[in-house]
């Protein structure tokens, strides 16, 4: 019951909202997309023979970290390193989760699997951007919350 409230509470057309949630969500891809694609890259261009899965699951834990590391560079701007590195990690991982998540499964479905071609690379980067994109809008209306 308390969901369906929170839910219909918020204004799902505030433009100011959804281009800073998109702001957000940009900064948050690039950060994850440099981490996955070069673990991806890097396996692909050296050929060294590791299963598909863990080259996936190691991409994902890379994106995480690149994208940790670029939120508190950004961060660092606005506030001591300390707390840019607590507020980046604090950030959410339901997010960037879900976007690491959404771009390797594109990757697995399209290709097979860690391999990054001219056509597959902004396929996943659309996916990974849209999939986290209404959480991030929601958790900026609903708790006011922001990376940023």
């Amino acid at each position: 019951m308390v969901a369906i409230i929170a839910r219909s509470a918020i204004d799902w057309h505030c433009r100011h909202t959804w281009h800073r949630a998109s702001k957000n969500t940009a900064w948050c891809l690039l950060g994850c997309a440099i981490g996955d694609f070069g673990t991806i890259a890097f396996f692909q261009f050296t050929g060294i023979p590791w299963p598909t899965v863990a080259i996936m699951a190691l991409a994902i834990v890379n994106g995480l970290l690149t994208s940790i590391a670029l939120e508190t560079v950004i961060l660092a701007r606005q506030m001591d390193i300390r707390a840019a590195f607590r507020t980046a990690i604090g950030m959410s991982f339901i997010s960037m989760v879900a976007m690491e998540t959404v771009m390797n499964a594109v990757d697995w479905a399209l290709t097979g699997g860690a391999v990054l071609t001219w056509w597959v690379v902004p396929i996943m980067l659309v996916a990974g951007f849209v999939t986290p994109l209404p959480y991030n809008y929601w958790r900026l209306k609903a708790l006011g919350r922001a990376c940023h």
